[in-house]
């Protein structure tokens, strides 16, 4: 089964073709990330634009790279929330359209379950499994007993990690994006800085506001005094403390649930920290982890195809009434 996937959910532009929901034929990513460098970070009027303008485009260059027709395709899916309205509506128009001239079926997915099948792109996932959900907007622990099967053990309950990230690089001076940025930097310094480590409790929740205050007023008082701040080292203080914690609850979640089974997903599966981490954490209680290649753990419409495939076999189908969510559950 090859699924024409579209994923636009915020200021990437990305087209790809899935067979069975494992194999990726063709993936094209437009990202939007010079121009909204300008600003600072993404500006929504600026990216639903630059969407409109290269949908299209990207669209021919998947089929072309696959060597394939619209006519070969046999389902399209889209992300439908959570996101930014303007760009997701980019998308989800251009999948519906499509849809309806070819009189195939449309597949509605959901961003972060997208995130988390992008594992399935490593290895087949095997349940049960703990995903540890870590992005701009998001960060959740997800208990899976089965495909779509997404129980919710713990959220943020303010910031999320990615967001705190990007915050603290403003703060530092660091420029966008900052979060790969104060990874990179964090292992260049040493840890240095009194920083909290945040809601530390035994809950499965997580709380970045705390930490990234406590940077905030920390470079604010030092610089007050005239003190220069070893941005190297205050990368490696606040990380160490976001790293310690999230390593802490998943570890915490699986022994819990008595799970062996552990998926990284979302846009901070690519920090360096994390990575390491958590892939000693797990060979220390022989859990088997798995993290996406680099490439798939920011937004991509791979990810997309591949969970499509595994909502399309559980009879996940939607009519061409589907609308845009900015703010969605994951179910």
């Amino acid at each position: 089964m090859y699924i024409l996937a579209i994923e636009s959910s915020c200021d990437e532009t990305s087209v790809s073709i899935i067979k069975d929901g494992q194999e990726e034929i063709s993936t094209v990513i437009l990202s939007q990330m010079d121009t909204h460098a300008n600003y600072g970070g993404v500006v929504p009027e600026i990216a639903s634009r630059m969407h409109v303008e290269n949908i299209t485009l990207v669209i021919d260059e998947a089929l072309k790279k696959a060597n394939m027709k619209m006519t070969d395709i046999d389902a399209f899916a889209v992300t439908y929330g959570p996101g930014l309205i303007g760009s997701l509506l980019v998308g989800l128009m251009a999948a519906k359209t499509l849809a309806f001239i070819y009189n195939k079926p449309l597949i509605p997915v959901h961003h972060i379950a997208g995130h988390i099948y992008a594992n399935n792109l490593v290895k087949r996932l095997e349940f049960p499994l703990i995903a540890l959900v870590v992005s701009g907007g998001h960060t959740e622990l997800i208990y899976m007993k089965e495909d779509y099967s997404f129980e919710k053990l713990g959220s943020t309950l303010d910031d999320a990690v990615g967001e705190a990230y990007d915050k603290v690089a403003r703060v530092i001076n660091v420029p966008y994006p900052g979060g790969p940025l104060v990874d990179k930097l964090a292992f260049d310094g040493k840890d240095t800085y009194d920083l909290p480590v945040p809601l530390n409790d035994d809950s499965y929740n997580f709380s970045f506001s705390g930490l990234k205050s406590a940077v905030i007023n920390l470079a604010h008082n030092e610089r007050q005094k005239g003190n220069e701040i070893n941005v190297a080292n205050m990368a490696c203080s606040f990380q160490n403390r976001v790293v310690y914690i999230l390593v802490k609850k998943t570890m915490k979640a699986l022994k819990d649930y008595n799970v062996k089974n552990l998926i990284v997903a979302g846009g901070v599966a690519a920090n360096k920290g994390l990575r390491e981490a958590l892939t000693k954490a797990c060979n220390d209680e022989s859990v088997n982890l798995i993290i996406p290649s680099l490439k798939y753990c920011t937004d991509n419409a791979a990810m997309i195809g591949v969970a499509a495939y595994y909502a399309y076999k559980l009879g996940r189908v939607a009519g061409l009434d589907l609308n845009a969510k900015a703010v969605t559950t994951l179910e």
